[in-house]
């Protein structure tokens, strides 16, 4: 006897969670058949619940104000004069990138963090810290102000220094969780 496929799911239809601190307005998973479907396709993802997303913004505007005040504070410890090399906001961002990857170590390996952690912590204190739109900007002053040598050093040196932060931060914090584990 043939088997009788289960109704078609309704879009809003709240869903399980599929693992620890899922949350499938989040992620997307846990979607029915005809969702998924339509995003394999390239037609989009499901719309969330109502209010589903609220508790996201509410901690990564939180997380952002932090981090953005941080920010403020060190380019005023620490100010750069016009026209000079920005070094607080190329020191801002390089340690905000090794931050961001002891912590995606530390909640990835190590920690099941609640669901709202990375919105809070990575999206939200991380990029109001770190200012890749004043990075841009200050390219932008080197340049204009007659000084194009010093702006293409700050964007190359910016790019290589920001992506071995990260690297090195996320292989140095792995190697000492496997040593604290053995």
């Amino acid at each position: 006897m043939p088997r009788e496929s289960p109704p078609p799911r309704v879009m809003d239809e709240p869903d399980e969670p599929t693992g620890p601190g899922s949350d499938p307005a989040v992620s997307g998973a846990g979607a029915g058949p005809l969702s998924r479907a339509a995003s394999t396709a390239g037609a989009g993802r499901r719309r969330p619940r109502a209010g589903a997303l609220w508790p996201v913004v509410a901690v990564v505007s939180l997380g952002g104000a932090i981090g953005a005040a941080a920010r403020y504070g060190a380019s005023l410890l620490w100010p750069a004069a016009a026209g000079t090399f920005p070094w607080t906001t190329l020191i801002v961002n390089v340690a905000g990138c090794a931050v961001i990857g002891v912590f995606m170590v530390v909640i990835s390996d190590v920690w099941a963090a609640h669901r709202l952690v990375r919105p809070f912590f990575g999206t939200g204190v991380l990029g109001g810290f770190t200012t890749f739109s004043t990075y841009a900007v200050d390219i932008r002053l080197l340049v204009g102000a007659g000084r194009p040598a010093a702006g293409m050093a700050y964007l190359g040196l910016t790019l290589v220094a920001a992506l071995a932060s990260v690297w090195s931060a996320v292989w140095l914090t792995r190697r000492v969780v496997a040593w604290r584990q053995t």
